[in-house]
């Protein structure tokens, strides 16, 4: 075996021995997050008060933009339409059953531009923090494919429930 065949052995058991390590660190976090669930279905006599095309970028832990999570449908990237409701957000993705926010589950809604394999112009991704559980908040980017992301956010901030008031003063 010549030089040059050992070496080109060498990287290909290296290729193989890094896609093996990125196939289990991927399984063991579909494992961690298995627990966790997108809800699914819109309900019924949801008014529909505006439609955009969007490209779904990631969700990752809450304030975390490079934590992916891995919930069920929303686990990988995907072309898709979010639909604005009366009762919520609905996001249908190619290929994925269509994930429904209640709007009790919305947290906040804002920009961002940077999340786990995206970086972007400044403000050019919407960011909706919603509860996947009780206690835990996760973050999902979405890139509008055209039309101006602040009219999207604005209508979007309006189905945020009001923080309840705690009585403190600043």
């Amino acid at each position: 075996m010549s030089a040059r065949d050992l070496a080109v052995a060498i990287l290909i058991a290296l290729a193989l021995l890094v896609l093996l390590a990125m196939l289990f660190a991927w399984r063991r976090r579909v494992r961690r997050d298995a627990a966790f669930t997108a809800p699914l279905g819109v309900p019924e006599h949801a008014e529909v008060m505006r439609r955009d095309e969007v490209l779904y970028v990631s969700t990752t832990t809450h304030e975390q933009p490079l934590e992916r999570v891995a919930i069920a449908p929303l686990a990988f990237r995907a072309r898709g339409e979010l639909a604005v409701t009366d009762r919520g957000v609905a996001l249908a993705l190619d290929g994925a059953p269509t994930v429904f926010l209640a709007r009790d589950q919305l947290v906040a809604v804002d920009r961002a531009t940077v999340t786990i394999d995206r970086v972007v112009e400044p403000g050019g991704l919407v960011r909706i923090a919603w509860r996947v559980a009780d206690t835990t908040i996760v973050d999902s980017y979405l890139r509008l494919t055209g039309g101006d992301p602040q009219n999207l956010i604005s209508d979007l901030q309006r189905l945020v429930p009001a923080a309840p008031d705690t009585g403190a003063t600043s």
